[in-house]
């Protein structure tokens, strides 16, 4: 529980553990996605961080949704499939 915390609060490395499972970073329209599904009520749930470089500052948005899935990979190919519907309704909107 508290390394999950700690690595959506910005520290440790990204990495693959029961209870989460990084994807590979996907570039999208200007923007980085790093799928970050984790273990809930026994399935995964979707999550991926947002980034992007604005003005010289990295910004970044914690994207969870409802979505629960059996399988760690299939929730890391929707976390994204979600996260760049996201970046295209909001775009830079995302981190203000």
């Amino acid at each position: 529980m508290f390394g999950l915390l700690g690595k959506w609060l910005g520290g440790g490395k990204a990495e693959t553990s029961p209870e989460t499972a990084t994807g590979a970073t996907v570039s999208y329209n200007g923007f980085e996605i790093i799928p970050e599904p984790y273990r809930a009520q026994g399935q995964w749930q979707l999550a991926a961080r947002i980034r992007k470089e604005i003005d010289g500052e990295l910004r970044e948005h914690h994207l969870v949704r409802a979505d629960l899935l059996t399988d760690a990979q299939q929730a890391g190919e929707h976390a994204v499939m979600k996260a760049k519907r996201v970046i295209d309704e909001q775009g830079d909107g995302l981190f203000g």
